[in-house]
């Protein structure tokens, strides 16, 4: 990149006309760099992708190419609220990729967490790799590349893992948000006509449930997780915990316990149910969830979860604990 620094007469984007003025300066700087041309975007569904997938339509419409590649770990309802927002609401030039065998064939019997991480993001460069070749034009990358990133990443967005493509590949990057920080983004999004649910969603890891479906992913406990993180993520937003909790999520350990449902034995996994408040993601503190809450949450998930029969609160702090499991 030419420049890495923010310039200094940029204001703070936190309102809708700020956000307004920012999307009319970078529609104008979008079609001035990418002319007639196409633009390939890795489209995960997080705030940062699809805020730049919302921004570039708007600026060139049919010529952005999206790739939602559909991994088998993403949470429940997500794959199908990308194809609702950019194919059917945005009218998006949206190509879908059904990869979870795939995947999840890479994943068979691996418990290591390192190994699993590696494994996702090499086999998701594979799979975008193979869907650029497919396509005729394309002259240039987008990234949802933001401000802390340059930072922190020296301007490459690794857990995209865009970053490992193969040279020949020879793409111009298209980085309209390398200036804003994550809030700023939100504003923009929300500015756009995005969804407040793709927007303002909790912090999501780039492996995506691989890492909250402990030690070596099953279908079984892999679904278990899906399940149970939308009983809980429902029962936080009825309650009023969505907006003031900054992270929430369930896992489930590769071991069984024995437990009884209609009066027969069962031998079945617990899930684990983990809530934390930070600033800087650096500590996190426990958020105090209502013991009635609690309770109802793990009715529900012994109830409603296939192969579930305890639900376990994790009240470990970081440190000690990380925030993530794995």
């Amino acid at each position: 990149m030419e420049n890495n620094r923010r310039p200094e007469s940029m204001a703070r984007i936190t309102t809708k006309a700020l956000a307004d003025s920012f999307i009319k300066e970078q529609v104008a700087a979008l079609k001035a760099q990418v002319g007639d041309k196409k633009v390939l975007l890795a489209l995960s569904g997080g705030v940062d992708s699809s805020v730049v997938a919302a921004l570039l339509i708007k600026a060139i419409g049919k010529q952005l190419v999206c790739v939602h590649v559909n991994h088998g770990l993403l949470r429940k309802g997500e794959p199908e609220q990308v194809v609702e927002v950019f194919r059917n609401q945005m009218k998006a030039n949206l190509v879908y990729v059904d990869a979870v065998d795939r995947f999840l064939g890479k994943l068979e019997g691996v418990a290591d967490p390192e190994k699993k991480r590696k494994i996702i993001g090499a086999e998701f460069i594979r799979v975008f790799e193979e869907e650029a070749r497919k396509l005729d034009g394309i002259e240039f990358l987008a990234q949802g590349t933001i401000y802390p990133d340059i930072i922190e990443s020296k301007g490459v967005k690794a857990h995209h893992n865009v970053g490992g493509l193969p040279d020949d590949l020879k793409f111009e990057l298209v980085e309209p948000l390398r200036f804003l920080y994550k809030d700023e983004v939100r504003v923009v999004g929300s500015a756009l006509g995005l969804p407040d649910g793709m927007v303002y969603r909790q912090p999501f890891p780039g492996p995506g449930l691989g890492v909250r479906c402990l030690g070596a992913i099953t279908r079984d406990r892999l679904e278990a997780v899906r399940e149970s993180d939308a009983i809980l993520r429902e029962e936080f937003a009825k309650n009023g915990l969505e907006g003031k909790v900054w992270q929430y999520f369930t896992a489930v350990p590769d071991f069984k316990s024995v437990g009884v449902k209609d009066g027969a034995r069962t031998f079945a996994f617990p899930v684990i149910i983990r809530a934390v408040n930070t600033k800087d993601a650096m500590t996190a503190t426990i958020e105090e969830i209502p013991y009635k809450l609690l309770k109802h949450i793990t009715e529900r998930i012994t109830t409603e979860v296939k192969g579930v029969n305890r639900v376990l609160y994790d009240l470990t702090p970081k440190p000690s604990g990380t925030i993530e499991w794995e």
